[in-house]
C-alpha cells in the first residue's frame, strides 16, 4: 500500500466518527467547526469532504496497530487527537493573524475572532470528552495539550526577540508539534491496553517525527508551493517568524546572517522583493540546508526506535513517517 493510501484509509475511518463527534458541538460551533474542517461553506451549507492531511489519527491507529491490536479500538483516541490539532489551527491561526489555510479564508476571518477562538475551545473540550472514560489516555493527551501550549507560547515569544538560539527554537518545535505526535502514537498504544514500555517507546517515535515533520513544514512555510500548502508563498518570513531554518540562518555568523537580521529587525512590512531576498539569505547561510538534514536525521533515529518490532508490524509506522518529511502541504 502506497503511503498516502495509508492516511487515506485512516482518513476513510477517522472522518466519519469525527463528524459525528462535531455534531455533538452547540449549533454555534457547529457551523464555525464545519467550515473549518472544510465541510461547510461561510453559509453553512455543504461544501466538500475533510480538508486536512488526518496525519496524526494516522499515527494512532498505526500505533495500535504496530503493537497487535484492532485500529478500531484506538479509534475514539484518534480523534481527540485530531480534534486537539485543530483546536491549536484555530487559536493559532487568531495569533499569527494568518487569513489563508487550506486554500480559504481562516475561520477568524469569516466568522470574527471570538467564534474561532470559542470554536477552538469547544473542540479541545471535546477531545478530552473522547478519552474520558481512560484516566491514563485523559492524563496523557491533557499532558500533551499543557506541552504544546507552552511550545506555542515560546513561539510567540520567540517571534517578539530580536534573537535566538538553535537550541530554543527546537526546543520550541519539540513542545509544538512533538508533543501531539507522541501522543498520537502513544495513545494508540495504550487503546490496546500495552505495557508502559510500548507505550513509551511510541511515544518517543512520535516526538522525534513530529520535531521532523516541524522541520519540513517549517520549509514549506517559506518555500511551499501556494497552490498545495494553501498559504501565500513566504508566509513564515512575512510574519518573521523565527523558524527552525531562519533560526539557523541567524546562527550562522556570515554576512548573509546579518542581513537577513537587519530585515526581519525592521518595523515595516517587507516587500516581496525582500521577502524572496530574506528566502535567498536563509538558503546562503545553510538554514534550508541545515533544516532538511535535521528532518532526515530525526526520521532515522524514530524508525531505529522501533527497529526491534516485526516489519509488518511497524510497515504502517514507518510507511507515515517517510509521509510526514515527503509531503508538499
Amino acid at each position: 500500500m502506497a503511503d498516502t493510501d495509508r492516511r487515506a484509509a485512516a482518513g476513510v475511518l477517522v472522518t466519519p466518527a469525527l463528524q459525528a463527534a462535531v455534531a455533538t458541538l452547540p449549533a454555534a460551533m457547529t457551523r464555525v467547526v464545519g467550515y473549518h474542517f472544510g465541510w461547510l461553506d461561510a453559509a453553512g451549507q455543504p461544501a466538500g469532504v475533510y480538508r486536512g492531511k488526518a496525519l496524526r489519527p494516522a499515527f494512532t491507529l498505526a500505533a495500535a496497530r504496530a503493537v497487535g491490536a484492532d485500529p478500531g479500538s484506538a479509534l475514539p483516541a484518534a480523534v481527540a487527537v485530531e480534534l486537539v490539532h485543530n483546536f491549536s489551527l484555530l487559536h493559532d491561526d487568531v495569533m499569527d493573524r494568518d487569513t489563508t489555510r487550506r486554500h480559504r479564508p481562516t475561520a477568524w476571518t469569516v466568522f470574527g475572532t471570538d467564534n474561532a477562538i470559542l470554536a477552538g475551545n469547544a473542540l479541545l473540550t471535546l477531545a478530552l470528552d473522547l478519552v474520558a472514560s481512560e484516566v491514563a489516555a485523559t492524563r496523557l493527551l491533557a499532558a500533551a495539550v499543557q506541552e504544546l501550549l507552552g511550545g506555542q507560547a515560546a513561539d510567540l515569544c520567540l517571534e517578539r526577540r530580536t534573537s535566538a538560539s538553535v537550541a530554543e527554537a527546537r526546543e520550541m518545535a519539540l513542545a509544538k508539534t512533538g508533543a501531539l505526535f507522541g501522543a498520537a502514537c502513544a495513545l494508540g498504544a495504550l487503546a490496546a491496553g500495552k505495557r508502559a514500555a510500548d507505550v513509551d517507546r511510541l511515544t518517543a517515535f512520535g516526538r522525534q517525527l513530529g520535531l521532523a515533520f516541524q522541520f519540513v513544514d517549517d520549509l514549506l512555510g517559506i518555500w511551499g508551493d501556494p497552490a498545495t500548502t494553501g498559504k501565500p508563498v513566504h508566509s513564515d518570513l512575512r510574519s518573521r517568524k523565527k523558524s527552525l531554518p531562519v533560526v539557523a540562518a541567524l546562527n550562522a555568523a556570515t554576512p548573509e546572517s546579518d542581513r537577513l537580521a537587519a530585515l526581519y529587525g525592521r518595523e515595516r512590512a517587507l516587500d516581496e522583493d525582500e521577502l524572496r531576498e530574506a528566502a535567498d539569505l536563509v538558503v546562503a547561510a545553510g538554514g534550508r540546508a541545515y533544516a532538511q538534514k535535521q528532518a532526515e536525521a530525526l526520521v532515522d533515529d524514530a524508525l531505529a526506535s522501533i527497529s526491534d518490532l516485526a516489519p509488518e508490524a511497524s510497515a504502517d509506522l514507518a510507511a507515515l513517517a517517510g509521509l510526514a518529511v515527503r509531503r508538499e502541504r
